[in-house]
């Protein structure tokens, strides 16, 4: 498969409304329900100012529920694939990880009941213009009294993600390239487009836009739309787009058109599509 880039332009639109920002939580297990409330903070930092709030832990399910809270780094995979982790030093200059409190920090939140959980960020003194990410979660434990018998618990992660943006950093983000990739799975190969955004500011920004792919005669065949997960500040993002349309070997069209701080970017790049697999299989990693 060859990429050949054909044409890469942008056009200023109307300002637009602050995109959503990341919002993520693991499906809930039949045996649990909880939910965690707001999922998201986003606010404008003032350095040397903490800012405060409270988060709603409920349990609407038949059973008492025990609940350990996490101070995490978190970044997007490849796959587009939100990861958490304790410590990702990759991340250290724009986490506000240790900036970051919770209390309590291990709770128990009865049978149809609720915890609230105040955090804090305190921005030091000398934190840079910039945007900066972090999150705080929630894990299950078994509770307490539990034997090691062989009933087996389902553990849940929820998960609240903070954005701190100090000062007034500009967005500042291109498409990279778009590509075409084959993918082996049980029932044959599968094709996928991949969006390629770069962010080479210092605060995050959520493509939106969509894809067409058309054929050799100029047919659209198929259009996806961009799911707006962030770009993270200083890295190139793939976005990928599972394809729904079987590919034959041949020429196709890639046109996007995707908006980024209040531009509309637009792309074409002319693709050639291989009769043979180019791609091992893949299998996604979840969050962690």
């Amino acid at each position: 498969m060859h990429n050949h880039p054909n044409l890469f332009r942008k056009r200023a639109i109307a300002k637009l409304a602050p995109a959503a920002m990341l919002l993520l939580t693991w499906p809930l297990a039949a045996q649990v329900d909880l939910g965690l409330s707001p999922m998201r903070i986003e606010f404008g930092a003032t350095p040397g100012r903490p800012y405060s709030g409270v988060l709603s832990l409920t349990n609407s399910g038949p059973e008492k529920s025990r609940v350990r809270a996490e101070l995490l780094d978190f970044y997007v995979d490849e796959n587009t694939t939100p990861q958490f982790v304790a410590n990702s030093p990759t991340e250290s200059a724009y986490s506000c990880r240790t900036w970051l409190t919770a209390n309590p920090m291990e709770m128990e939140v009865e049978a149809h009941g609720q915890v609230t959980v105040r955090y804090t960020v305190r921005v030091p003194m000398g934190a840079s213009q910039r945007g900066y990410h972090c999150a705080l979660g929630f894990r299950t434990l078994p509770a307490a009294g539990d034997g090691a018998g062989t009933q087996i618990r389902t553990a849940v992660r929820m998960i609240a993600v903070v954005y701190a943006t100090v000062g007034k950093p500009a967005t500042s983000g291109v498409i990279k390239d778009l590509k075409l990739e084959p993918v082996t799975d049980p029932s044959g190969t599968i094709w996928r487009a991949v969006v390629i955004m770069e962010n080479s500011g210092m605060v995050l920004y959520r493509p939106t836009g969509q894809l067409e792919i058309a054929d050799s005669g100029g047919k659209v065949i198929e259009s996806q739309k961009l799911a707006p997960f962030p770009a993270l500040p200083e890295r190139q993002q793939r976005y990928v787009l599972p394809l729904k349309s079987n590919l034959n070997a041949g020429q196709y069209t890639l046109k996007a058109s995707i908006e980024v701080g209040g531009e509309i970017q637009e792309a074409s790049v002319v693709v050639v599509a291989a009769a043979h697999v180019l791609a091992a299989p893949t299998t996604e990693t979840p969050p962690q």
